[in-house]
């Protein structure tokens, strides 16, 4: 099913990469990479807490993993940004 899509979409689509490269900026992915990591971190701190039962401890991981993840989401969507697969 995925594989039908991705050759359907391919022979229907025919934009370049140039104009792909486009249209993803830079300041779109630092936008997205902070509103998922803001979705994300507040389900660590939950988890977090859960698992702990202490909220100081908890937020302290959900900070840590607030930046370290969304420095990651960041270079990952401009490296898949760049690859010319399924586009």
């Amino acid at each position: 099913m995925i594989a039908d899509q991705l050759i359907l979409n391919k022979e229907t689509y025919k934009g370049s990469y140039k104009s792909d490269k486009q249209s993803e900026s830079p300041k779109r992915s630092i936008v997205k990479s902070i509103s998922w990591r803001v979705v994300g971190t507040i389900d660590t701190v939950l988890i977090s807490w859960f698992v702990t039962g202490t909220l100081k401890l908890a937020f302290s991981i959900g900070l840590i993993e607030l930046v370290t993840k969304m420095v990651l989401y960041f270079f990952h969507e401009r490296v898949w940004n760049s690859i010319k697969w399924g586009k």
